[in-house]
């Protein structure tokens, strides 16, 4: 039985018996997931995604840049946090910390302790990344939110959440500067080596 076999399975009996399932239940159900694949519950929908050599490169170059500011354990990738609306458990591609911020009791950490968010498109659930997680980013008030699309080649920097939605944004070109000087994360990001799709 597959990963999705289990999971419409379990979306039947739910829709069957008609109760809610939990984002822990959900996230039980998907650990058997395959290696190398990105798995996120986005408004109670289940995304798998593989991770592409480019969108990793990204990944690390934006990673290795934040480390030269935050100390390791502030910076993560990947790591599930629970966003407000309906089951949203993002693992997002890179995730800045506040600066003594810890777990809950049952081992997470808190939207309310996300300072900066980082995506990387990929082509099959790019329109998460600009809609219902940046929506989700916004009312949780992560202050800022930055969004690299290979496809276009372009990044958009996204910040002062207000009233569920971000009121400002600015896009530039791989290969120019983004200054993150003014927001929380106070540095300037290089994306000369950002490899296009």
């Amino acid at each position: 039985m597959t990963v999705a076999d289990v999971v419409e399975t379990d979306r039947i009996d739910m829709a069957e018996d008609n109760d809610e399932r939990t984002l822990d239940e959900m996230f039980r159900w998907l650990e058997s997931a395959p290696e190398g694949f990105k798995v996120e519950v986005v408004e109670g929908a289940v995304f798998m995604s593989p991770q592409r050599d480019n969108h990793w490169e990204i990944i690390a170059d934006i990673y290795e840049q934040l480390r030269t500011k935050y100390p390791r354990k502030r910076v993560k990738s990947d790591v599930r946090v629970d966003y407000p609306g309906h089951l949203n458990g993002f693992a997002s591609d890179v995730t800045v910390m506040a600066e003594g911020a810890n777990k809950t009791p049952e081992g997470r950490w808190r939207y309310q302790d996300v300072e900066f968010v980082a995506e990387v498109i990929s082509k099959g659930t790019g329109h998460n990344d600009y809609g219902p997680k940046k929506a989700a980013y916004a009312v949780a008030q992560v202050p800022v939110l930055l969004i690299a699309d290979p496809y276009q080649g372009k990044v958009h920097l996204y910040t002062d959440p207000k009233d569920g939605d971000y009121t400002t944004e600015t896009t530039v070109a791989f290969g120019t500067d983004v200054d993150l000087t003014h927001t929380p994360v106070g540095l300037t990001l290089t994306t000369s080596e950002f490899p296009r799709e």
